[in-house]
């Protein structure tokens, strides 16, 4: 599950079930040396070591732990006056908090503690979408959620048109149809159709690696896997490194549930705290999810019956 991306943030997230043929992943846009699965370790994986973790403790990594968690919008050290150096080793009351509220936002014991369970779901695939816009305390969030600005296509504009980068694989593209096509009949809201250049398209689909020209760098295999961003930005990012393929295999990503969630945030949902959701932050491989009711009441909050 990135939302590449937001407001202006993507989907920095990701973030369902049918049988389709497989493939066991993209033909991607540079030539590299495939990285073997044994030797391969995840960007999140940094985390493991932490487990365990309380507050008052001094340990190397918390830092990063930090940065982890302002990343997907649970910590801002900004509104925090007395804190001088927000990357320190320091397992502060503040990182206490944070992790409290990224516990209850994912149903999970909020201790605090950085426990089994919660590093657990901290390493799993992810949209790059920030959960939330900002750490607040004790907040309550309803299942779906929509943008801060509460960010949608302009009133009338109910056709949108798509278009992909010059070296997305055309095995992929039906994927992304459908998944296009799920939303239309689901939202009773929206049309899709193809535009005749990329540059003229709404909604600009591409593979993309590391530092791609917008502000969420992806992260290599693991970790981010794609992202989006909120209208009307319309652009959708999935990461080259990554294993996809067209429908649930072992160890690769299903490009149509990606895209599902994806094609969420552009159209201006963000995440939902309903496991079941496609709009819940995280999948794991072999996965595939389809629209839930959870879904459909985001859109229609933002866009009416």
């Amino acid at each position: 599950m990135g939302s590449t991306l937001y407001y202006s943030f993507p989907c920095i997230f990701f973030l369902f079930s049918f049988v389709l043929p497989v493939f066991s992943h993209v033909q991607r846009p540079h030539l590299h040396q495939d990285i073997d699965d044994n030797t391969y370790s995840s960007p999140f994986g940094f985390l493991k070591k932490m487990q365990g973790c309380h507050k008052g403790e001094k340990v190397k990594g918390i830092g990063d732990v930090k940065l982890y968690l302002s990343h997907f919008g649970y910590l801002n050290y900004q509104t925090v006056s007395n804190v001088t150096n927000p990357e320190e080793d320091y397992f502060d009351e503040e990182l206490e908090v944070a992790i409290k509220s990224y516990q209850v936002y994912y149903h999970l014991n909020a201790t605090g503690i950085l426990d089994s369970l919660t590093v657990s779901m901290m390493v799993m695939p992810r949209c790059g979408f920030p959960d939330k816009e900002t750490h607040q305390r004790g907040d309550i969030v309803s299942h779906y959620s929509l943008f801060p600005s509460r960010s949608k296509w302009p009133y009338g504009k109910r056709h949108l048109t798509y278009g992909f980068g010059s070296s997305f694989p055309t095995r992929f593209m039906p994927p992304i149809r459908r998944a296009l096509r799920r939303w239309a009949i689901a939202s009773r809201y929206f049309t899709f159709s193809k535009a005749a250049t990329r540059e003229s398209a709404d909604i600009k689909i591409s593979f993309a690696r590391g530092a791609h020209r917008d502000v969420a760098p992806f992260d290599g295999r693991g970790g981010v896997m794609a992202h989006a961003f909120a209208p009307t930005n319309g652009r959708l990012h999935f990461d080259v490194d990554d294993r996809w393929s067209v429908g649930a295999v072992p160890y690769a990503y299903d490009i149509e549930t990606v895209a599902l969630h994806e094609i969420g945030h552009i159209l201006g949902l963000g995440h939902s705290q309903y496991r079941n959701a496609i709009m819940w932050a995280t999948i794991g491989a072999g996965e595939s999810k389809g629209l839930t009711l959870d879904d459909i009441r985001g859109l229609r909050a933002l866009y009416g019956s």
